[in-house]
């Protein structure tokens, strides 16, 4: 049976203050006053029967995934008791999801992108479902057209098409590249970006998982053992913060493209406007834009002078944000904190909420 996980966790600290801990950015009103998790579920619409949709996220934000999707039903909701990376999040899911149906298909899709047009997404996932199923050692992945020479995403490398597919064989993942790199990658044409979702049978997920990593994956199949019983949440507790903490990219899809297991890596062409929404300069791509190229969200009060190219944010609309002569910026007001920062270091907020982590511990993250 088709199933639908959606990954909402993590802390989103590119996009902080705004994103807290406490509050993440999967919840908050980014998406035209909806959240991006509830965007991501709508989108799902038609696509699988919604009883066949999951969230996987961390336990502490059940109550607000809740509260985002409350026709979300009972048991649908996987809490993670802490963060081990994406690799342990799609194998807790595929173990639980699959627990009772050895033929389960998993599509693994994200709470943090602006997907559109919707319909074509929904068919590349359909097309994915379609592969796996007939080739069921396969795991899809789905490859983005690149608009321009991005260097905070990662790029798959097409090789041979599938017959009677629009897939392709992935010939090898890339990180994150320099700038020099990525303008090779779209040269040639072959490279499309990461979109970090996946369609794979669940079966055939933990097997791989068996075989790359094998003290985890046992884990996973002991949670998911226990799963509708009493003794979940202590096994949970018991077994997951002592999981290796990995990314699904490094712990399954690129060895399994380099052929260090019994399985291939298929790459499916998602022909959408995909926008993933991690840090303030990409968020302020949804943004009003004024003649001088100032972006803000519609409830952002500013007064502005001699000022261009700047992104400006509060979360409080009485709240008057007025600056003079101030260029390629990022302006962020909430209650507690006033972050100022160049655009151009944009992806360094990361390391900004670390250091504030260690100057102010707890308080402001």
């Amino acid at each position: 049976m088709r199933n639908v996980v959606i990954l909402a966790g993590g802390s989103g600290t590119r996009l902080w203050p705004l994103s807290r801990v406490d509050k993440p950015k999967q919840v908050l009103p980014l998406a035209g006053g909806l959240s991006l998790l509830r965007v991501a579920y709508n989108r799902l619409e038609g696509l699988v029967d919604p009883s066949r949709i999951y969230v996987c996220t961390a336990a502490a934000h059940a109550e607000q995934v809740r509260a985002q999707i409350p026709e979300l039903p009972e048991g649908n909701l996987i809490g993670e008791p802490t963060g081990r990376d994406t690799a342990n999040a799609v194998g807790l899911a595929s173990a639980v999801v699959g627990r009772d149906d050895p033929d389960a298909t998993l599509a693994i899709v994200t709470s943090d992108h602006l997907i559109t047009p919707e319909e074509e997404f929904r068919a590349a996932i359909s097309a994915a479902f379609d592969l796996v199923e007939t080739r069921p050692r396969s795991l899809a992945t789905f490859g983005i057209e690149p608009t321009h020479p991005h260097t905070g995403l990662g790029y798959v490398e097409r090789g041979e098409p599938i017959e009677a597919s629009p897939a392709f064989v992935v010939d090898r993942f890339r990180e994150k590249p320099d700038r020099a790199t990525a303008e090779e990658y779209l040269a040639t044409g072959r490279f499309w970006w990461n979109s970090g979702m996946f369609v794979w049978r669940a079966e055939t997920l933990l097997s791989v998982l068996d075989e790359l990593l094998p003290a985890s994956a046992a884990e996973l199949r002991r949670v998911a053992g226990v799963w509708d019983s009493a003794e979940r949440d202590a096994v949970l507790a018991e077994v997951y913060p002592q999981l290796q903490k990995i990314s699904v990219d490094f712990a399954v899809m690129e060895p399994v493209s380099q052929g260090k297991v019994d399985a291939d890596v298929v790459v499916v062409p998602m022909n959408v406007k995909w926008l993933d929404v991690g840090s303030w300069a990409a968020l302020a791509g949804t943004y009003q834009v004024d003649a001088r190229g100032n972006r803000r969200d519609e409830n952002t009060l500013v007064c502005l002078l001699d000022s261009d190219d700047n992104v400006i944010v509060t979360d409080d609309p009485d709240h008057l944000i007025a600056t003079v002569g101030l260029r390629e910026h990022i302006i962020v007001h909430t209650r507690d904190v006033t972050m100022v920062c160049p655009l151009v270091d944009g992806e360094r907020v990361k390391d900004l909420v670390a250091h504030v982590q260690t100057t102010h511990p707890t308080k402001y993250t």
